[in-house]
C-alpha cells in the first residue's frame, strides 16, 4: 500500500435511529454503494431486543458486500448475536462499563470525549477508534474550528484512528485537509433519503482529494 492510499480519508455513516429497517435498508444499501464507506455506525431503538435484532439482521444482509462494516451504537449485548462487526460507544463510562461483554476480536469506538485527557484515556483502554464533533443529545456539536484544532492534534500524536464528524460536505473537506482518517456524517445524508446515495458519491470525492475538490 502507498503511503496515499494510507493517507486517505474514508466515510463513515452515521444512521438515524431506525423505525422502520426494510424500509431504510435499501437506502443504506445504495449509500454505502454510491462512495467509499469503510463503516455503518447502526443506531435502532433498545427497548425491545427482539425487535431490534430483527432489525440489524435486516440492515446486515444489506450491508454484505458493500465493504462497509456494522458497528451497533451502545448495543455491545446484541453484537455477536446480530453478526456484527463491533460496537460503538457514546461516551467513557458506557465504554468502561460495557465492553468487556464483547467478543475476542470485536471493534470497538467511542464518541463523547469532552477533553483531550477523555481522548487519551480513551487510547489507553485499547479502543479502535476515537470520534469527535458528533452532536449531543440535544444536537449541538463544537464548532468547526475548535473540531478541526482536535482532529488536527490527534492526527499529529496518535496511531489511534479518528473519526471526525462532519455536519455538512464543507465540513467534511475541511476535516479531512486536517488530516482525519474517516469522516462520519449523520443527518447531511438522510436529511433527503432520496439524496443519499449522491451525496455520498460527492462527499467521497470531497475527502478524497480535499485539496483539489470543487
Amino acid at each position: 500500500m502507498t503511503e496515499a492510499a494510507k493517507a486517505r480519508t474514508r466515510l463513515v455513516l452515521v444512521t438515524p435511529v431506525i423505525e422502520d429497517a426494510v424500509e431504510f435498508a435499501p437506502l443504506l444499501e445504495q449509500a454505502c454503494r454510491a462512495g467509499d464507506v469503510a463503516a455503518v455506525i447502526v443506531q435502532v431503538a433498545p427497548e425491545d431486543e427482539v425487535i431490534a435484532l430483527s432489525a440489524i439482521r435486516i440492515l446486515s444482509t444489506h450491508l454484505e458486500g458493500t465493504g462497509a462494516v456494522m458497528l451497533l451504537s451502545n448495543l455491545p449485548g446484541l453484537v455477536d448475536a446480530a453478526g456484527a462487526d463491533g460496537a460503538h460507544f457514546s461516551g467513557l463510562d458506557w465504554l468502561q462499563s460495557t465492553r468487556t461483554s464483547l467478543a475476542a476480536g470485536r471493534l470497538a469506538g467511542v464518541a463523547g470525549l469532552h477533553s483531550r485527557h477523555d481522548a487519551m484515556v480513551a487510547s489507553e483502554l485499547g479502543v479502535d477508534y476515537v470520534m469527535f464533533g458528533e452532536p449531543d443529545a440535544s444536537g449541538r456539536r463544537p464548532g468547526l474550528s475548535a473540531l478541526i484544532e482536535r482532529v488536527s492534534w490527534w492526527a499529529e500524536i496518535f496511531q489511534v484512528p479518528c473519526i471526525a464528524f462532519a455536519g455538512s460536505l464543507e465540513e467534511a473537506q475541511r476535516l479531512a485537509q486536517a488530516r482525519a482518517d474517516f469522516v462520519a456524517l449523520g443527518d447531511a445524508v438522510w436529511s433527503r433519503p432520496e439524496k443519499a446515495a449522491e451525496v455520498v458519491a460527492k462527499a467521497t470525492q470531497l475527502v478524497r482529494q480535499p485539496e483539489f475538490a470543487d
